[in-house]
């Protein structure tokens, strides 16, 4: 293996870890939010903050990109990167750490503002080096929640920051090692009124992406009761069924790959929004429906966007940018149905809660005080969030009544059932950005023939 190819590796991981960074700390939501002792809008904005400020600053960096090098640009963003990921993993309060994720995020963005260029220069040639820039994007974004589950469970949310850092650390070397300085930039603004269709079509699939990538892993984490490993377990499905696609997508038009799979991503999506309950099976197959949908689909459009390799400078930070505006605007119309929803069902769950204690075949005097203490834990969980009924059953005899224990079964079930459906709204919600993206696609096909 020679140094070229250790270097184009590193760069391509780093690559992949920054896009990964958009939800790579799902599945260590709830740990987060039970270390810091915070709000549900705090542990939401350690994910917003990371792409926000990466979206903006790669749309700003794309009227600058071109005039500086891009071994520079990588070097500097890898350091950026470096150095907050080590402060998010020292973080000691919940501001800390999401000023930490914003500073990573301007990081990333310069990290893979210069990747590019550099992994063009490495690679031997621009359609090679586009290639892999394309694959470690995708499947970077597909794995990130099922890493940093794996991580959660195998040590705590810390180790997550703590893995990125050598990563960071190996682009460092990918850009020392690069002798490339520039990329010709020529023909950029002729091909910019091209790239539209692709561009927004990214956006959207960013978007959808949102209920796969996010709302699905809330699901099984919060409402599911699975742990981070169990939950990186069933989410494991995307990145397995991304790389499935990848073949498969490569040989078929352009078109086809993108229209199916903006198809199969909203059909998954569909899906996870009339999940029967903790179904897992269902669910995984949703997920793989998801993962196979976005690699057919991001691929190709992202080397609609880059073309022939002139100007992949400006072009991929450019796309950087639009896919990660994409997400923060879901995520901002995603969090109010959401917590409307469960809002809504939080009134269902004391309904039909009371209704299966009512009708338990316990005496009444175990009845009317298990009634009255599982109305009180009800109302003392903080809103839009499910309450902790099991101490209220061990209360009153749950673990050697099998009578109660039954009727704890059953009410369980119920109000599971009723917070899945709170997720409906919001998953059809990213359903219908991923069939929008067919609109652009459909309406200008003829210019993803690449």
């Amino acid at each position: 293996m020679t140094a070229r190819t250790v270097f184009l590796a590193g760069v391509a991981a780093a690559v992949a870890i920054a896009f990964a960074d958009s939800s790579i700390v799902v599945l260590a939501l709830p740990e987060l939010y039970r270390r810091f002792d915070t709000s549900i809008e705090g542990v939401a904005w350690v994910i917003t903050s990371y792409n926000l400020v990466l979206a903006v600053a790669a749309l700003a960096l794309v009227l600058v990109v071109h005039r500086v090098r891009a071994r520079v640009l990588l070097a500097a963003g890898s350091l950026v990167f470096l150095g907050a990921s080590i402060a998010c993993a020292l973080s000691n309060s919940i501001e800390f750490l999401i000023a930490a994720r914003s500073v990573q995020g301007l990081g990333g963005a310069l990290l893979l503002a210069g990747s590019l260029p550099v992994l063009v220069g490495l690679a031997g040639s621009s359609a090679r080096g586009i290639a892999v820039w394309t694959m470690a994007g995708t499947l970077g974004a597909a794995l990130g929640p099922a890493l940093g589950g794996v991580l959660t469970q195998a040590f705590d949310w810390r180790a997550i920051f703590v893995f990125q850092a050598p990563l960071a650390g190996l682009a460092l070397l990918g850009a020392l090692g690069s002798h490339m300085s520039v990329i010709l930039e020529e023909g950029w603004t002729s091909r910019l009124g091209k790239t539209v269709p692709a561009n927004a079509g990214l956006a959207l699939l960013s978007g959808a992406l949102v209920g796969a990538l996010f709302l699905g892993v809330i699901l099984v984490i919060d409402v599911f009761g699975l742990t981070p490993l169990q939950g990186a377990a069933v989410v494991s499905a995307i990145p397995i069924a991304t790389v499935l696609a990848g073949p498969i997508a490569s040989s078929l038009p352009a078109p086809l790959a993108v229209g199916s799979g903006a198809g199969l991503l909203a059909c998954g999506l569909i899906g996870l929004a009339f999940l029967p309950s903790s179904a897992l099976g269902y669910t995984v197959a949703s997920f793989a429906l998801c993962g196979f949908g976005l690699g057919l689909s991001v691929p190709r459009l992202t080397h609609a966007v880059l073309g022939t390799g002139t100007g992949v400078g400006r072009e991929g930070t450019l796309t950087v940018g639009v896919r990660h505006l994409g997400l923060v605007l879901a995520l901002a119309i995603v969090a109010p149905l959401l917590t409307c929803g469960l809002f809504a069902a939080e009134d269902v769950a004391r309904l039909n809660g009371t209704s299966v204690v009512i009708d338990g075949r316990i005496s009444a005097t175990t009845k009317v005080p298990l009634a009255l203490d599982i109305r009180d834990a009800i109302d003392a969980a903080p809103r839009g969030e499910i309450p902790d009924l099991a101490a209220v059953f061990d209360e009153h005899g749950a673990r050697d009544d099998p009578a109660v224990r039954a009727v704890q079964d059953d009410l369980v079930a119920t109000v599971e059932a009723a917070v899945t459906r709170a997720f409906r709204s919001s998953f059809l919600f990213c359903a219908l950005l991923a069939a929008l993206a067919l609109v652009p696609v459909l309406a200008f096909r003829r210019r993803l023939v690449s």
